[in-house]
């Protein structure tokens, strides 16, 4: 390779015809580009040559070879052909070229801060979720400290939910087949689905929590009076992702989606909309993240008429106009039924993480008939916005873990205090510590191992746990504790300072976004 970085070989692209594309990489054995040729199904593709190499490639490429001075090849792993592990496997080079050395340096640091903290080993490390071959792929095993983040999570979504005029709806876990052949999951959306028989009845197992709103919606006649209505649901849906692609929380077959559909009349639907940003700005804002946003538009494989999508794209985009939130096009990513806005967070390391979105959909209460009797009288047909603030719950808690650090916020962290002892003899002050500040909500557990402290108090910052509260002689005396928070010594106080210290700790992330807290349970202090 350097070699040939040296040689300074110029990149030629040439514009080839299906029949020349198949006939030169046939003669030279590429049975996998002529796969990608017989599967793209163009009539012209690029080729770009670099001295005796020729590839199949879109483009576009540095001029020469010599530009690639600053690259460096990474690691070598097994991997299926396109993903698939019904297909060969083969060996996968992994590398990384950049202009300079200096930022080629800086891109293999976040590299190593990455592996650093990567959700997988901290998932290991901090005790909070598992995959077991006994299960099955992509299934996820939550242990107790993992479960109760949910649990906070899940919590504080439903109060922000009912909060901002939410009904908490809940739908089953499978639903007829007709049903996903009449919304057009069954023609767009099978092969990411799983399907199963009931006395003879086909059954599908929800991939999305759609269907089961809209009847919902149906169950009754509804007036213009009653719009806009808007469900929400922390759903369990499964979808059907190859073995190749699966990727810890980030890439899993089964998941919770915060799950909202709003169904509005037509001139409902920018406020609405505009309602679903902000919803969105103000739970980023209480984890500090940044986010962008891409308007996804129309996909080749979609359904509803071009009017519909017109209509639907128009409705998005005026929003962000309105809001004056800077987005860039995403041509043709939209999901089938209906265009949508992405919100990728940006993470510690400035990384973009795909979670929240808003579709727009004209089409599904067209299929299913959805109807309001307006204020004339006459029967109209609603609008349904599909949307989630975090999307997929397993997804965003890779998403924090790796952006703290798996050091989280002490209104979340599982455990927000550990209290220790330096020997025996302080076990009862110890106890009545972690009793008094259990009952003021917190979430606290009492070392009292005969262990050195050094090890205790290592082994607490090894799990990530904000509060260290030391007990010993002087402890006891005092009636308080020696402080620790994340390594640095707050020194001695007493019970009521470190509740109130915790509780404001607790709290200031929420007051930054405006958003109330109350600190007054042990699972779930929001």
């Amino acid at each position: 390779m350097r070699k040939i970085v040296a040689a300074d070989h110029p990149f030629r692209c040439r514009i080839a015809s299906r029949s020349a594309a198949e006939k030169l990489f046939g003669d030279m054995g590429e049975s996998y580009k002529l796969e990608l040729i017989s599967d793209l199904g163009e009539e012209r593709y690029s080729l770009y040559s670099q001295g005796e190499f020729t590839d199949l490639c879109r483009g576009p490429h540095v001029p020469g070879t010599r530009f690639l001075g600053a690259f460096k090849l990474l690691s070598v792993a097994g991997a299926y052909w396109r993903g698939d592990e019904k297909n060969k496997m083969l060996q996968r080079i992994y590398g990384t070229a950049w202009a300079t050395d200096k930022e080629l340096k800086a891109y293999l640091n976040r590299l190593e801060e990455a592996k650093r903290r990567d959700h997988r080993k901290l998932g290991t490390q901090l005790d909070l979720f598992s995959f077991s071959e006994e299960a099955g792929p992509g299934m996820v095993i939550w242990h107790p400290k993992g479960a109760l983040v949910r649990t906070i999570l899940e919590d504080f979504e439903r109060k922000e939910h009912l909060k901002r005029g939410y009904h908490i709806v809940q739908g089953p876990l499978i639903l007829k087949q007709e049903l996903w052949e009449k919304s057009g999951h069954y023609d767009n959306y099978r092969e990411n689905m799983y399907f199963t028989a009931i006395d003879e009845i086909g059954y599908g197992v929800k991939p999305m929590n759609c269907l089961s709103h809209m009847l919902i919606y149906k169950s009754r006649v509804r007036s213009y009076r009653d719009l806009p209505l808007r469900f929400f649901e922390l759903g369990l849906v499964h979808r059907h992702e190859r073995s190749g692609v699966l990727h810890g929380l980030s890439r899993v077959r089964a998941f919770t989606q915060d799950d909202a559909h709003l169904i509005c009349r037509p001139d409902q639907v920018q406020d609405e909309i505009i309602g679903v940003i902000q919803f969105v700005r103000d739970v980023m804002g209480l984890f500090g993240f940044e986010y962008e946003l891409e308007l996804s538009t129309r996909p080749e494989k979609s359904i509803g008429s071009d009017a519909d999508w017109e209509l639907a794209t128009t409705a998005l985009e005026t929003a962000l106009k309105t809001v004056g939130l800077p987005y860039q096009i995403n041509a043709g990513d939209g999901a089938f039924y209906g265009p949508k806005i992405d919100i990728k967070l940006k993470d510690a390391l400035d990384r973009r993480w795909q979670c929240a979105t808003i579709q727009c959909d004209f089409t599904l209460p067209e299929r299913f008939d959805l109807v309001y009797t307006d204020s004339d009288g006459e029967r109209r047909r609603p609008v349904m916005l599909h949307r989630v603030i975090l999307g997929s719950i397993e997804r965003f808690m890779g998403v924090l873990i790796e952006h703290f650090a798996g050091a989280f916020p002490t209104w979340l962290a599982p455990v927000q205090a550990r209290v220790l002892t330096v020997t025996e003899a302080h076990d009862a002050h110890a106890g009545a510590v972690k009793s008094f500040l259990a009952a003021r909500g917190v979430r606290i557990e009492a070392d009292l191992r005969n262990e050195k402290l050094g090890y205790k108090v290592r082994e607490a910052q090894v799990e990530k746990v904000p509060y260290v509260l030391v007990v010993g002689d002087q402890e006891v005396e005092s009636g308080g504790v020696s402080v620790r928070l994340r390594g640095e010594n707050l020194g001695a106080r007493n019970l009521d300072e470190v509740a109130a210290l915790i509780a404001a700790d607790c709290a200031e992330p929420f007051k930054r976004g405006g958003m109330s807290y109350r600190f007054d349970s042990c699972a779930s202090a929001v």
